[in-house]
């Protein structure tokens, strides 16, 4: 076999490989909110958001309270974004209830 020819077996091989494992490979994605929208990538990895009583987050002075933990999410904090359903949503590391906050939805003051 020529070397050009082989050298073009191997780049077709590999390109081949490539499309079949991006073919595979699941896209990546949220998961819903109750109400039907979706949380961001950014926020979730299919488990760690969910919505939260009210109760869960408090507002003080400093920020928004995770009752829970204690965390305190000053109010210029860019994990804080606006809830489209006007409740409240915690997204914190693996879902867990004594985790450090991912991203925290609030709803927003005309609510």
């Amino acid at each position: 076999m020529r070397p050009g020819n082989l050298r073009l077996r191997r780049y077709a091989l590999a390109v081949s490989a490539l499309v079949l494992i991006a073919l595979s490979t699941p896209p990546a994605s949220s998961h819903d909110a109750p109400k039907g929208w979706t949380y961001p990538f950014a926020c979730c990895s299919g488990y760690d958001c969910r919505e939260v009583p009210k109760k869960a987050i408090s507002e003080r002075p400093q920020g928004y309270v995770i009752e829970g933990t204690g965390e305190v999410v000053t109010y210029q904090d860019a994990r804080i974004h606006t809830s489209p359903d006007g409740q409240y949503h915690w997204c914190s590391i693996a879902g867990a209830d004594d985790s450090r906050t991912i991203c925290l939805f609030v709803p927003p003051k005309s609510y």
